[in-house]
Protein backbone atom coordinates (compact mmCIF):
# COMPACT_ATOMS: atom_id res chain seq x y z
CA UNK A 1 0.00 0.00 0.00
CA UNK A 2 0.93 3.16 -0.90
CA UNK A 3 0.17 6.34 1.15
CA UNK A 4 -0.10 9.87 -0.47
CA UNK A 5 -0.59 12.83 0.50
CA UNK A 6 -3.99 14.25 0.09
CA UNK A 7 -5.01 17.90 -0.62
CA UNK A 8 -8.20 17.90 1.64
CA UNK A 9 -11.34 20.21 1.03
CA UNK A 10 -12.03 21.97 4.72
CA UNK A 11 -15.71 22.38 5.16
CA UNK A 12 -16.92 25.55 3.98
CA UNK A 13 -14.24 25.94 0.79
CA UNK A 14 -15.39 25.09 -2.74
CA UNK A 15 -15.29 21.25 -3.84
CA UNK A 16 -12.95 20.31 -6.20
CA UNK A 17 -14.81 20.40 -9.73
CA UNK A 18 -14.61 16.90 -11.60
CA UNK A 19 -14.96 15.56 -14.97
CA UNK A 20 -15.15 11.74 -14.54
CA UNK A 21 -16.29 9.10 -16.70
CA UNK A 22 -19.34 7.27 -15.46
CA UNK A 23 -20.47 3.46 -15.76
CA UNK A 24 -22.80 4.88 -17.91
CA UNK A 25 -20.50 5.91 -20.52
CA UNK A 26 -21.24 9.37 -20.08
CA UNK A 27 -18.99 12.20 -18.76
CA UNK A 28 -20.03 13.77 -15.18
CA UNK A 29 -19.58 16.77 -13.78
CA UNK A 30 -20.20 18.36 -10.51
CA UNK A 31 -20.85 21.93 -12.19
CA UNK A 32 -23.21 20.17 -13.91
CA UNK A 33 -24.92 18.43 -11.15
CA UNK A 34 -25.28 21.61 -8.83
CA UNK A 35 -27.12 23.41 -11.76
CA UNK A 36 -29.75 20.95 -11.23
CA UNK A 37 -29.83 19.99 -7.76
CA UNK A 38 -29.86 22.28 -4.42
CA UNK A 39 -27.31 19.23 -2.81
CA UNK A 40 -25.03 16.64 -3.97
CA UNK A 41 -23.88 13.91 -2.13
CA UNK A 42 -19.88 12.49 -3.32
CA UNK A 43 -19.24 9.10 -1.82
CA UNK A 44 -15.76 7.62 -1.91
CA UNK A 45 -16.50 3.92 -3.00
CA UNK A 46 -14.83 0.74 -4.39
CA UNK A 47 -15.57 -2.68 -5.51
CA UNK A 48 -14.01 -4.46 -2.53
CA UNK A 49 -14.53 -2.57 0.38
CA UNK A 50 -16.36 -5.13 2.95
CA UNK A 51 -17.76 -1.18 5.07
CA UNK A 52 -18.51 -0.15 1.01
CA UNK A 53 -20.87 -3.38 1.17
CA UNK A 54 -22.50 -2.59 4.47
CA UNK A 55 -23.47 0.76 3.25
CA UNK A 56 -24.32 -0.16 -0.28
CA UNK A 57 -28.41 -0.38 0.74
CA UNK A 58 -28.34 2.46 3.04
CA UNK A 59 -27.21 4.83 0.07
CA UNK A 60 -29.57 3.49 -1.74
CA UNK A 61 -32.43 4.41 0.74
CA UNK A 62 -30.52 7.99 1.36
CA UNK A 63 -30.80 8.29 -2.41
CA UNK A 64 -34.44 6.82 -2.89
CA UNK A 65 -35.39 9.40 0.59
CA UNK A 66 -33.93 12.66 -0.43
CA UNK A 67 -34.19 12.57 -4.68
CA UNK A 68 -38.16 13.66 -4.76
CA UNK A 69 -36.83 17.09 -3.09
CA UNK A 70 -33.92 17.92 -4.99
CA UNK A 71 -30.34 15.40 -4.31
CA UNK A 72 -28.42 12.93 -5.73
CA UNK A 73 -25.76 11.02 -4.77
CA UNK A 74 -22.45 10.39 -6.97
CA UNK A 75 -20.35 7.73 -6.38
CA UNK A 76 -16.93 7.82 -7.24
CA UNK A 77 -14.22 5.13 -7.11
CA UNK A 78 -10.77 6.37 -6.49
CA UNK A 79 -8.96 3.30 -5.06
CA UNK A 80 -6.29 1.02 -7.04
CA UNK A 81 -6.90 -2.83 -5.85
CA UNK A 82 -5.06 -5.19 -6.75
CA UNK A 83 -5.02 -7.31 -10.19
CA UNK A 84 -8.43 -9.41 -9.05
CA UNK A 85 -10.26 -5.85 -7.45
CA UNK A 86 -8.46 -3.19 -9.42
CA UNK A 87 -11.06 -0.57 -10.78
CA UNK A 88 -12.16 -1.32 -14.45
CA UNK A 89 -15.57 -0.03 -16.28
CA UNK A 90 -15.94 -3.94 -16.27
CA UNK A 91 -15.34 -4.67 -12.31
CA UNK A 92 -17.39 -1.32 -11.62
CA UNK A 93 -20.40 -1.72 -14.10
CA UNK A 94 -20.87 -5.78 -12.39
CA UNK A 95 -20.65 -4.33 -9.09
CA UNK A 96 -23.63 -1.35 -9.64
CA UNK A 97 -25.65 -4.06 -11.42
CA UNK A 98 -25.49 -6.51 -8.51
CA UNK A 99 -26.27 -3.66 -6.24
CA UNK A 100 -28.86 -1.90 -8.83
CA UNK A 101 -27.29 1.09 -7.61
CA UNK A 102 -29.69 4.12 -8.03
CA UNK A 103 -27.19 6.72 -8.32
CA UNK A 104 -24.34 7.71 -10.43
CA UNK A 105 -21.02 5.30 -10.07
CA UNK A 106 -17.61 7.50 -11.35
CA UNK A 107 -13.99 6.11 -12.29
CA UNK A 108 -11.17 8.70 -10.98
CA UNK A 109 -8.39 6.72 -12.74
CA UNK A 110 -5.91 9.15 -12.02
CA UNK A 111 -7.00 9.49 -8.13
CA UNK A 112 -6.61 13.40 -8.42
CA UNK A 113 -10.08 13.94 -7.05
CA UNK A 114 -10.54 11.60 -4.72
CA UNK A 115 -7.00 13.33 -3.18
CA UNK A 116 -8.49 16.95 -3.99
CA UNK A 117 -11.18 15.93 -1.83
CA UNK A 118 -9.56 14.51 0.86
CA UNK A 119 -10.86 10.95 1.03
CA UNK A 120 -8.75 8.49 2.65
CA UNK A 121 -10.98 5.74 3.61
CA UNK A 122 -14.18 4.51 1.57
CA UNK A 123 -17.15 5.01 1.88
CA UNK A 124 -16.46 8.78 3.19
CA UNK A 125 -19.42 11.05 2.28
CA UNK A 126 -19.07 14.53 0.94
CA UNK A 127 -22.41 16.93 0.68
CA UNK A 128 -22.19 19.82 -1.14
CA UNK A 129 -24.82 22.69 -1.30
CA UNK A 130 -26.20 24.21 -4.82
CA UNK A 131 -22.88 26.94 -4.37
CA UNK A 132 -20.27 24.33 -4.77
CA UNK A 133 -19.71 24.55 -0.79
CA UNK A 134 -19.19 21.34 1.50
CA UNK A 135 -20.98 21.42 4.27
CA UNK A 136 -20.83 18.09 5.59
CA UNK A 137 -17.58 15.25 5.20
CA UNK A 138 -16.91 12.60 7.29
CA UNK A 139 -18.49 8.79 8.16
CA UNK A 140 -22.13 8.30 7.04
CA UNK A 141 -23.47 7.26 10.02
CA UNK A 142 -22.03 5.73 13.88
CA UNK A 143 -23.22 2.08 13.21
CA UNK A 144 -21.17 0.74 10.36
CA UNK A 145 -21.95 -3.19 10.97
CA UNK A 146 -25.61 -2.53 12.05
CA UNK A 147 -27.86 -0.77 9.89
CA UNK A 148 -30.89 -1.59 11.84
CA UNK A 149 -29.36 0.07 15.42
CA UNK A 150 -30.19 3.06 16.83
CA UNK A 151 -27.52 5.82 16.50
CA UNK A 152 -26.38 8.85 14.74
CA UNK A 153 -27.10 9.19 10.92
CA UNK A 154 -24.92 11.69 10.29
CA UNK A 155 -24.87 12.30 6.86
CA UNK A 156 -28.94 12.08 6.62
CA UNK A 157 -29.19 14.54 9.40
CA UNK A 158 -26.76 16.54 7.44
CA UNK A 159 -28.99 17.09 4.22
CA UNK A 160 -32.29 17.37 6.51
CA UNK A 161 -30.46 20.27 8.05
CA UNK A 162 -29.38 21.33 4.32
CA UNK A 163 -32.43 21.20 3.45
CA UNK A 164 -34.68 23.02 5.88
CA UNK A 165 -32.25 25.96 6.02
CA UNK A 166 -30.73 25.04 9.09
CA UNK A 167 -27.21 24.63 10.79
CA UNK A 168 -25.26 21.67 10.08
CA UNK A 169 -24.86 20.95 14.28
CA UNK A 170 -22.00 17.73 13.11
CA UNK A 171 -20.44 19.34 9.84
CA UNK A 172 -17.41 17.03 10.23
CA UNK A 173 -16.95 13.59 11.51
CA UNK A 174 -13.97 10.99 11.20
CA UNK A 175 -14.88 8.37 8.32
CA UNK A 176 -14.72 4.95 9.22
CA UNK A 177 -13.92 2.23 6.50
CA UNK A 178 -11.01 0.53 4.43
CA UNK A 179 -7.86 3.01 3.79
CA UNK A 180 -8.02 4.19 -0.02
CA UNK A 181 -4.75 2.33 -1.85
CA UNK A 182 -2.92 4.91 -3.82
CA UNK A 183 -0.98 4.40 -7.03
CA UNK A 184 2.89 4.24 -7.41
Amino acid sequence: MNLLETIDTPIGSYAPDFELPGIDDQVHHLRRYLEKFPAVGVISLCNHCPYVEGYIDRLKNIQAEFAPIGFTLIAMNGSDGNNETRPSFENMKAFAQRHDLNFPYLWDSTQDVTRSFGATKTPTAFLIDSNGIVRYKGKIDDHPHDPLSAGEDYLRTAIASLFLGQEIEIPETEPIGTTLIWRN
